[in-house]
């Protein structure tokens, strides 16, 4: 018996509407921060800029995580959940599971949003690469996130069609293993409202970070977007998917391999070796059944490249697939440690995520709000002239943002590894070898810039074409019931079997993306030997604590690494390479994964501390042309003592082994070593009080590297 019902379009178009307005912001933000790296060069734009108060006085360090956070958790996020709502009705032939949950979900999202808008550039940040957002916005995420799960898991029980589709198979594994690396990920420890330390530390803490790091690429910017591909790509060419079978084998294989993946970030580092060899191994997998999924993509569309060229939207999503074929190749063949060799912490890894970022995901989404606005609002798109400039602008942008940074992160590195005949440095500055590619910098700011002009041309163009309809809110549709008797029937396909059963699909899911992370993670966390301890490393002192929590908050890890690979080329330049016993206290970890300026790991002793003064006042008094901005607050705001005793008592409770009753004597330990520190300041001439954020930093900087003492040359060589 068919049965009428209607469908939501109210909660795909309000997330379809944000989509565009965070997009924007992201974007603006984006740019804003790629001028920073040589804005001397750039004055109009700068003091525009400087005019806008929500930015007034926010450094790169800062808004670096605001953008990231902007573009995937609120531009993408919330395309991910427009389609998700908008296909899983259609798919499964009846309204969401629940209206209310739909519009507490979309609400919870925006506030997770602006909450991030407004902690991350004031400096509240857990330090962790997309998961800066600290402990009471986890807390929120997990509870929309499961708002959402419920909506999707109630709707599909309710469906009235027997077969999952393929887009709603990637659906759930992106549900599944986005909570779960979220949880395990983010537990941490807080000492107030904004300000927690992770729980993990040192080479665990990068371990389980870039485990979280790496997948959340695979399951937030991956997964749900290959959903959204299988959808909107055979609808917009109203033809089916080229092969069912190969869409089975792109999702199982997929789902397995990606978890495994992570430690290819942490290459050459401090992290076991066997670790970083897996990750290697799970990461040239997965060239095949990324490459499946493009392939089955595009050759959806044989018999319809006619219409590509006339269709903006065919023309979006076949950059799309093709970007993201480009990035899934890309990112194994960088996990080669040869390659990686030349390419991490350079401009090339900067290139790639952006491939990924606003070719793939970018113009997925916009090939999507070009399809969904028309229907959504019963009209016509305003301008398909301009729907294609848009195309050509995003796509000439994407190649002025990335092939600059290709050849600059090349150069950049070769640059690095240079030696004399004599077997000297000789780029021995590192800042040589930064403004030899800034030419590099400004093309990004170029291709951004006119990225950003398509985006707005879009912002016009939905306009008018949202101003000439009026929304269907409520879709009327039909269907007829589905018995019960049908869910559980077989027959056909082998496959058949699980997608009739979305709670086993679930299950199994959770299965197959546990495996790799409990593989990687139970050792490296149970066996002693994977991080052997070094007798001469020490907690940091209350003040040294105080001055690396400055140095989280200023996001001084988003341009400094602190790792020292075992490359020659490094040894010399920076001095002995990293261990993994030394960062058995650092809560979270800091290696970062970009230089635009020099390793500090072994940068305590280097200078003296009016070095350290004037540097951070104005970087380009110490090293002319430096691109660092000044850091003027620090001199002026006291430092929090307030806090000193919560973490320190916070540190004994993660092991970290001070005295127990510590945490009552620990703020007269660090009166007495920052009034040497200003002693010292004051011996060269700089009267600085005490009490400022400066001094703390300097204490912090001055500390790092030095638990570890490089052996002479001539003893290295006599017991190696």
């Amino acid at each position: 018996m068919t049965e009428r019902f209607q469908y939501d379009n109210r909660i795909v178009k309000n997330f379809l509407f944000v989509t565009i307005l965070w997009g924007i912001v992201g974007m603006l933000v984006g740019l804003i921060i790629a001028t920073e790296m040589g804005p001397e060069h750039c004055p109009m734009l700068v003091h525009w800029i400087k005019a806008l108060p929500w930015l007034a006085g926010s450094k790169f360090g800062r808004l670096r995580p605001l953008h990231t956070n902007a573009v995937i958790f609120a531009f993408v996020g919330n395309a991910i959940f427009a389609g998700v709502y908008y296909s899983l009705q259609r798919l499964l032939k009846t309204r969401m599971f629940s209206d209310l949950l739909g519009r507490i979900h979309f609400w919870g999202w925006q506030l997770i949003i602006v909450a991030a808008a407004m902690t991350l550039p004031l400096g509240m940040t857990t330090g962790k690469e997309y998961a800066e957002l600290e402990w009471p916005i986890d807390i929120l995420i997990t509870l929309v996130w499961v708002v959402f799960g419920i909506n999707m898991f109630g709707t599909i029980l309710k469906r009235r069609e027997r077969h999952l589709y393929v887009a709603i198979w990637f659906y759930i594994a992106t549900w599944v293993t986005v909570a779960m690396l979220h949880i395990v990920n983010s537990i941490e420890l807080p000492i107030s409202w904004t300000k927690s330390y992770s729980w993990y530390a040192g080479v665990q803490d990068a371990l389980v970070q870039w485990w979280y790091g790496h997948n959340a690429v695979a399951f937030f910017l991956t997964t749900p977007f290959l959903g959204l591909m299988y959808y909107f790509l055979p609808k917009a060419a109203n033809r089916p998917v080229y092969s069912y079978k190969l869409s089975i084998i792109h999702f199982w294989a997929l789902i397995f391999l990606y978890i495994w993946a992570g430690p290819h970030h942490l290459l050459y580092s401090a992290l076991p070796d066997w670790a970083q060899s897996l990750g290697t191994v799970f990461s040239i997998m997965l060239i095949a059944p990324s490459w499946g999924g493009m392939l089955n993509g595009l050759l959806t569309l044989r018999g319809a490249w006619d219409r590509v060229r006339e269709d903006p939207v065919l023309k979006f999503f076949v950059v799309a697939v093709t970007c993201y074929g480009m990035a899934t190749l890309e990112g194994p063949l960088l996990s080669l440690k040869s390659i990686n060799a030349i390419a991490h912490f350079t401009d090339w890894i900067v290139a790639h995520v952006h491939i990924g970022g606003i070719g793939w995901n970018g113009f997925m989404t916009f090939g999507m709000v070009y399809w969904l606005v028309p229907r959504l609002f019963g009209t016509k798109l305003y301008s398909v002239k301009l729907a294609n400039m848009h195309f050509w602008l995003g796509t000439l942008g994407i190649m002025f943002y990335a092939i600059p940074l290709y050849f600059a992160g090349f150069f950049q590195s070769l640059m690095w590894k240079q030696f004399t005949p004599d077997g000297y440095l000789v780029y021995k500055n590192f800042l040589d070898t930064v403004l030899e590619i800034r030419y590099a910098y400004w093309l990004r700011a170029l291709g951004g810039l006119i990225y950003l002009i398509g985006a707005f041309i879009m912002v016009y163009n939905v306009w008018r074409t949202v101003k000439a309809g009026k929304l269907v809110a409520n879709e009327d549709a039909e269907a007829p019931a589905l018995e019960k008797n049908e869910q559980a029937s077989t027959g056909g396909h082998w496959h058949r079997w699980i997608e009739r059963r979305p709670i086993q699909m679930l299950v199994a899911s959770l299965v197959l993306v546990a495996i790799g992370g409990l593989l990687e993670l139970v050792p490296t966390f149970l066996v002693k030997s994977n991080v052997p301890t070094i007798a001469s490393v020490k907690p940091y002192t209350p003040l040294e604590l105080h001055g690396r929590d400055i140095y989280v908050r200023e996001g001084c890890y988003t341009c400094h690494s602190q790792m020292i690979r075992p490359f020659r080329s490094e040894t010399e330049r920076y001095g002995e390479y990293a261990k993994a016993g030394e960062f058995v206290y650092d809560h979270p970890f800091q290696w970062g994964s970009k230089r635009t300026g020099p390793d500090l790991l072994r940068v305590g002793g280097k200078y003296p501390h009016s070095w350290h003064y004037y540097h951070m006042y104005d970087p380009t008094s110490m090293s002319p042309g430096s691109l660092m901005p000044p850091y003027h607050h620090l001199y002026e705001h006291a430092l929090d003592t307030s806090t000193t005793g919560a973490k320190m008592d916070a540190m004994i409770t993660l092991g970290v082994p001070y005295d127990a009753d510590y945490a009552g004597r620990a703020n007269g330990d660090l009166v007495k070593q920052s009034d040497l520190i200003a002693a010292g300041l004051k011996k060269d001439g700089i009267e600085a009080q005490s009490d400022k954020e400066i001094i703390a930093l300097i204490a912090y900087l001055q500390r790092l590297g030095t638990d570890i003492k490089a052996k002479p040359m001539a003893a290295q060589l006599n017991n190696p």
